[in-house]
């Protein structure tokens, strides 16, 4: 099985534009998805990147300018006429462990589906060689509807860690509470030894930590205050 990581490498997590500035945002991007790469090779598999533009990373790179959902169709296609079956995990999914991906991947069905909060669709395993993907709008339900037009048996990998994309301020909350915290050993050595996750030890750097506002988590930055 091929196990995608798309990959906005131009201008990539516009959304945290309030917190991050243009710069910043690619480096903590870049951490997120070795992260995920990471995650992925702790699982045995060996992932590629799709991305929109050239990217220095420890895997092989297929660079694709298309939107995302032309170009994941475009490698379902390829890898149905191979008889292959294909993983698409998002580069944004700070929080992945082997053990949720294993959950995804291991699943027989013939597509299995990975929501992510809001409707969204973080993470897919496609073994139907029609199954097509449409990641606009509530892409979710929408891969279900196409997973039934084709007769594709369905399953759902309910996973927090996977549902949780990092797309807003808000969800830096996550990363800090969360990130490397399944298990001390699935990631290479970060520039601190005690830290399993690079997007949590960027932004640890970058002086982000947690507050309490109006009684939910929030983040608060050093320079900020």
């Amino acid at each position: 099985m091929r196990v995608v990581v798309p990959f906005a490498a131009s201008d990539p997590k516009t959304r945290l534009a309030d917190a991050l500035s243009a710069e910043e945002r690619r480096a903590f991007a870049d951490a997120m998805l070795e992260d995920v790469l990471a995650a992925v090779r702790a699982t045995g598999r060996e992932p590629e990147v799709l991305a929109t533009a050239p990217v220095d990373v420890d895997a092989p790179v297929t660079v694709d300018e298309r939107p995302l959902t032309e170009a994941v169709n475009g490698l379902l296609a390829e890898s149905a006429a191979a008889d292959s079956s294909v993983a698409v995990v998002m580069a944004d999914l700070a929080l992945a462990t082997p053990e949720a991906l294993n959950d995804l991947f291991e699943r027989k069905s013939d597509v299995v589906l990975a929501p992510g909060r809001g409707g969204g669709t973080n993470a897919l395993v496609a073994r139907h060689p029609k199954f097509r993907v449409d990641y606009h709008g509530t892409s979710y339900l929408d891969h279900r509807r196409a997973a039934r037009t084709v007769g594709a048996d369905l399953a759902v990998a309910d996973s927090h860690r996977l549902a949780t994309d990092v797309d807003e301020r808000a969800d830096l909350a996550e990363v800090l509470i969360h990130g490397g915290s399944a298990t001390e050993t699935r990631v290479e050595p970060t520039a601190d030894p005690r830290e399993t996750s690079r997007a949590r030890a960027w932004l640890r750097r970058a002086g982000f930590e947690l507050a309490d506002e109006r009684g939910r988590t929030a983040v608060t930055r050093a320079s900020e205050t």
